[in-house]
């Protein structure tokens, strides 16, 4: 069993001060209202005295109690039972089965006499359902047997209200509006006395133990159960709250909300109402009085009266806290919010969090310790400030005051063990992560991730360049010195890029690509120097880096240039020729910063074309005597440059040719004359120096590409005249011939194919050919055949719409407007539009140079 002090036990009334030397005297019962304290006792005298509340300066309570004075009833008999009327200046008094009202001030029995009679025991109903602020409803139990008697009770006077008969004899009841809790012989009953309407709660033994029924709320009860259990109660029979331990000798029972106390014959027992522990326990011995008066709670021996003062809540929360008791405290803090103003109970409630999570974060519960801190909006730096060295030495921030916890920094929590410490780090981070985007954040982003940055770099943690590449608050100077330290040179060159200094982190990164400093970071630095390159606005550091980028590595380093961005080539922020200029001194990387001009871009500029063409020639020449392990590379130059010369239009044709002379290279020097037009000489020196046949047939088909099918009929004528024009020594040229005609009979026009073909040529030979011209002829002229039937059909359509458009009839009459110029017809001469619309014919022809006349259809 967890204990916590939650009241401290003081005296009220001293033995001596309420009966000096008469050792037969004892209490019966006790009575409080306000400062006006009531004692009965057993020979039939009211005690009133006046209490006094005084605080030490230890801050504990202490009570003096003064006595006004004392009165005998006049009976032999002793006061049962005390319960004042405040709003009617009473004191109601049960003696001798008998109420008498008293004057509460002088004690001094009503003039009138009235009284109750006939009394067993008695409640006041705390929620009366009168209405009537001048009356007090008292419930009575009464002699008569399983009877209870409802009265108003006035200044002066008594009357009956309802007489209600129980199942069996109550022995105690309770009050609240209509609804009486009554503890009969052998059960605990609900029963509305104005309906009748009763609700059996749970059995009990009267013979067994003292029953008790206490109101504690609005229509609540608190009853002592079976198996020592103080049980909850409605009106409407049911428990809504989980019942109490206490002893099975329980006598008395009071609330002080959130505990239940108990009363037995050598303890006073405390219960919490919200987790239902036992927090407290009091010896007293000889204790038959236990009551709460407004929230004071009295108990008293047959000699004396105390008071059980209870301890400020924020004071129990916080003697939980410090020992640890984390859940109970919060428990508690959270049972009291009814209790507490709205504002100043947030304010409390956050705190008792923050405390809360800094205990769960000591012991290393961070799950806990995360929710806690959320919950109560903990001021992050709170917990930055445990790390030395994270918060920023700009940063103004000073802890909270009081503390929120004992300890100095991290090494006196971990007490120097640095498993914790990681631990506790790591924690640390992930916290700063999740709540940098959130509101908790606001006010002192730097602070956060200033010190998220200084936790990544000293973990060697992977997210320290997630967090400097995306958004950050990161303060310059402390995080720059801190990367230093750690020797986190890449990481510092992506904080000097996002404060905008990318010529410090350029001067970082080339660094460690020389090998001046060392930074494992990134094995594609270089790589990556040269992409931040490529992407950075500031052309003067891009030409002071781009002779470094490229004595590294051609291919690599012409991406500077090769590779930016699209908007920013449109606008050419880079003049091209200042480009060449530049990459004059590495070859390689001038002939792919050319193709990326002319091939990539399409600029059509004569020059740049006709550079790279010389560029490939002089590659090409350059390779040829090679060895025969460098052929596959020539071969691919030499495709480019094919490839250049007959896609591109731009470059200077006579210029190349005079180049190419006497250089062996046949294949270039056909593709040039072809871009003179001078086809049959491309022809023959694919034919006759290369014997390239299928060269041949290829240059034909991409010569004529986009010029017609006349155009490319007569390269194909041109080739075959070349082939049959061959001496007859030269009977090599009759094969591929007879495979151009057979390869491509739709090329050619058969009849003056007939006519140039040798006698000697047989049918068979040529089947192929002369299959697909007639197949070629009479294609075409099918699709001429349905070309011309499409035509009439449309033809036949337009007659049809100009027949209907003639038939319908129109009317004209001077009243008829034009609908251009809206004046009247003079004439019977006019336009009409498709629409039906009606014009002057000089209105028709006025809107065809007018622009701005109205549309009235697309034809007349």
């Amino acid at each position: 069993m967890m204990t916590i002090k939650a009241f401290s036990l003081v005296s009220a009334v001293e033995r001596e001060l309420l009966m000096g030397d008469k050792d037969r005297i004892n209490i019966e019962c006790v009575e409080c209202c306000g400062k006006n304290l009531y004692v009965g006792t057993n020979d039939c005298f009211i005690y009133h005295f006046l209490l006094e509340e005084k605080t030490s300066p230890t801050g504990t309570a202490a009570f003096t109690a003064t006595k006004q004075l004392h009165r005998h009833l006049g009976f032999k008999k002793p006061v049962n039972e005390l319960r004042a009327a405040s709003a009617l200046n009473r004191l109601l008094v049960l003696c001798d089965n008998s109420i008498t009202l008293v004057n509460m001030m002088n004690l001094e029995p009503i003039p009138t006499g009235a009284r109750i009679k006939g009394a067993v025991t008695f409640a006041l109903n705390e929620n009366p359902v009168s209405g009537d602020p001048f009356c007090v409803e008292v419930c009575i139990i009464s002699v008569k047997r399983r009877t209870i008697q409802m009265f108003m009770v006035y200044e002066d006077r008594v009357q009956i209200v309802k007489e209600v008969s129980t199942p069996e004899q109550p022995f105690a009841v309770a009050v609240d509006g209509h609804f009486l809790c009554l503890a009969l012989t052998t059960q605990y009953i609900i029963l509305n006395y104005n309906t009748g309407v009763s609700q059996d709660l749970f059995p009990y033994c009267s013979e067994e133990k003292r029953p008790i029924v206490k109101r504690i709320g609005r229509q609540e009860f608190l009853l002592a159960g079976p198996g020592g259990l103080g049980m909850f109660a409605t009106v409407a029979g049911i428990s809504q709250r989980a019942p109490v331990h206490w002893s099975e000798n329980v006598i008395g029972a009071a609330v002080c909300f959130p505990y239940v106390i108990a009363l037995d014959d050598e303890f006073i027992t405390v219960h919490s109402m919200l987790d239902q522990q036992q927090k407290q326990t009091l010896p007293f011995k000889e204790g038959h009085i236990l009551q709460d008066f407004e929230g004071r709670v009295i108990v008293a021996t047959n000699k004396g009266v105390y008071i059980l003062v209870p301890l400020p809540l924020e004071r129990q929360i916080q003697d939980l806290l410090a020992s640890r008791r984390v859940e109970e405290a919060l428990v508690l803090a959270k049972g009291v919010r009814r209790n507490i103003p709205k504002e100043k109970f947030q304010v409390m409630y956050r705190r008792i969090l923050q405390q809360a999570g800094f205990i769960q974060f000591a012991q290393l519960q961070f799950l806990e310790a995360k929710e806690l801190f959320r919950s109560g909006q903990l001021d992050v730096r709170e917990l930055i400030s445990l790390y030395p060295f994270l918060l920023p030495t700009s940063s103004s921030f000073t802890r909270s005051h009081p503390p929120l916890h004992e300890y100095a920094d991290l090494n006196q929590l971990t007490q120097g063990d640095q498993e914790k410490m990681a631990k506790c780090k790591r924690f640390l981070m992930s916290y700063l992560n999740e709540v940098r985007s959130t509101e908790v954040a606001n006010g002192y982003k730097e602070d956060i991730d200033t010190a998220l940055l200084k936790l990544y770099a000293e973990a060697d943690h992977d997210s320290l360049l997630d967090l400097l590449v995306t958004e950050n608050f990161c303060l310059l100077t402390d995080s720059a010195a801190w990367l230093e330290k750690h020797k986190k040179y890449f990481a510092l060159g992506l904080l000097y890029h996002y404060n905008n200094q990318d010529a410090a982190a350029l001067q970082l990164w080339v660094n460690i690509v020389n090998g001046d400093i060392h930074d494992s970071t990134r094995s594609d630095l270089y790589e990556y120097v040269v992409d931040f390159l490529t992407y950075c606005l500031d052309q003067e550091l891009v030409w002071k880096y781009a002779d470094w980028v490229l004595q590294r590595s051609e291919e690599v380093g012409v991406q500077v240039f090769t590779k930016r961005p699209v908007d920013e080539q449109q606008r050419n922020s880079f003049n091209p020729d200042d480009v060449i200029n530049c990459l004059k001194k590495y070859p390689k990387a001038l002939v792919r910063y050319l193709e990326h001009l002319v091939i990539d871009r399409r600029l059509q500029k004569e020059e740049y074309h006709t550079h790279l063409a010389l560029l490939y020639l002089e590659e090409v020449l350059q390779q040829r005597p090679s060895t025969n392990g460098k052929v596959a590379e020539v071969t691919r130059t030499q495709a480019k440059l094919r490839s250049l010369l007959q896609k591109s239009n731009f470059y200077r044709v006579h210029f190349l040719i005079d180049k190419i002379q006497g250089t062996g290279l046949h294949m270039e020097s056909a593709i040039l004359h072809g871009k003179l037009e001078e086809h049959e000489k491309a022809l023959r020196i694919l034919v006759q120096e290369l014997k390239d046949f299928s060269a041949a047939e290829d240059y034909c088909l991409w010569s004529s590409e986009g010029r017609g099918d006349p155009y490319r009929q007569r390269l194909f004528h041109t080739l075959l005249a070349i082939y049959l024009r061959a001496e007859p020594a030269d009977c090599e040229l009759a094969v591929p011939a007879v495979d151009l005609l057979n390869h491509h009979a739709a090329e050619f026009d058969a009849a003056q194919v007939l006519q140039l073909l040798p006698d000697t040529w047989s049918v068979q030979l040529l089947c192929p050919f002369l299959t697909g011209a007639m197949r070629h002829s009479i294609h075409t002229k099918r699709m001429t055949q349905v070309a011309l039937g499409l035509a009439r059909s449309e033809n036949l359509i337009y007659k049809y719409d100009k027949m209907t458009l003639k038939g319908s009839s129109v009317q004209l009459s001077d009243k008829k407007l034009c609908q251009v110029c809206q004046n009247p017809f003079c004439e019977p001469v006019f336009v009409r539009y498709p629409n039906g619309g009606l014009v002057h014919t000089h209105c028709a022809a006025s809107r065809h140079t007018n622009p701005n006349s109205p549309s009235r259809g697309n034809r007349t």
